[in-house]
């Protein structure tokens, strides 16, 4: 995608446009080092930190001014120079062809959505807008940097939950940056089977170009074991990696996954409810040598080729 197409800089622009010139001029004037300081908490665990940084650039300029439609100005401001941002990223053609969709989606949300601008929107808005985070899938968005420390691996062996996660973590190379997925809840027609596939699919074609990167993680209640038995149409999260040659650590339970987890389920929240279910989250783990070599299987086969 060498430039937007005429309609979306014009959506843009009318988005930037609902805030006076002067403050779009102060909000151009600020974005370059809000843009850096983002870029520069990126590879950090916490996927909100380039929100966090962006939100406090614009809480210094403006004040008690600061609103949404400052927010989705500032959005647009970056949307408008995403074409050079991505092209810095030398991404292949399998997230390169998902852009058209996405950047579609960011300018209808930017324009039609409703007050208050939702928390994990923005930080997803602030990532893509700036490249931090790719399409992998018409659901999924990989960030380009993330870490897996060993502590949280060696937490996982001493609480018992299985000493193979070392060696694992070892022969990954593990300390090296990882790619990580994550859902975009705007739009959910990519979680199946087939969307996922891609979306580990797209990974590897970026870690073909990325040899310094140990593979690509997910992290989320859904990989959750007990699963297979209570939610089995969700078992192929976690099965499909583990079967090509990913590994598991486990997080611990928290209130926001088992909040997560009794949201679009009946038979979960009634198990969470009666007490009978916690939810817990867990890494997968995908090493880049085993995933490359599952997608390029995947490729061969004649199911995708047909698809």
């Amino acid at each position: 995608m060498k430039t937007l197409i005429p309609d979306l800089i014009a959506r843009f622009d009318a988005v930037r446009a609902r805030v006076s010139e002067a403050d779009r001029a102060l909000l151009a004037a600020l974005a370059d080092d809000a843009a850096a300081a983002a870029a520069a908490s990126a590879p950090h665990w916490d996927f909100d930190q380039p929100g966090h940084r962006v939100e406090e650039a614009l809480c210094a300029a403006f004040g008690t001014r600061l609103s949404d439609d400052h927010r989705r100005a500032m959005i647009a401001h970056y949307a408008l120079d995403l074409p050079a941002r991505i092209a810095a990223e030398r991404l292949p053609q399998a997230s390169l062809e998902l852009y058209p969709e996405w950047i579609g989606r960011m300018a209808d949300f930017l324009t039609e959505a409703a007050n208050p601008y939702e928390r994990d929107f923005w930080a997803k808005d602030v990532r893509l807008s700036l490249a931090l985070s790719v399409p992998g899938a018409r659901t999924q968005m990989i960030d380009l940097s993330s870490p897996m420390g060993p502590g949280q691996v060696l937490r996982h062996a001493r609480e018992g939950w299985g000493w193979s996660v070392i060696p694992a973590y070892a022969a990954a190379q593990a300390w090296k940056p990882w790619l990580e997925v994550h859902t975009e809840s705007r739009e959910l027609s990519d979680f199946n089977e087939a969307g996922w596939d891609r979306a580990w699919a797209t990974a590897a074609e970026i870690l073909k170009t990325r040899p310094e990167m140990a593979g690509m993680l997910g992290s989320s209640w859904f990989y959750d074991p007990p699963l297979e038995q209570i939610s089995p149409r969700l078992a192929y999260l976690r099965l499909n990696p583990l079967k090509h040659g990913a590994f598991m650590v486990h997080q611990g339970p928290g209130e926001i996954h088992t909040e997560r987890a009794a949201t679009s389920s009946p038979t979960r929240k009634a198990l969470i409810e009666e007490g009978q279910y916690s939810a817990r989250s867990w890494i997968v783990a995908w090493p880049r040598a085993a995933l490359i070599r599952w997608a390029e299987a995947r490729k061969a086969s004649p199911d995708v080729k047909a698809a």
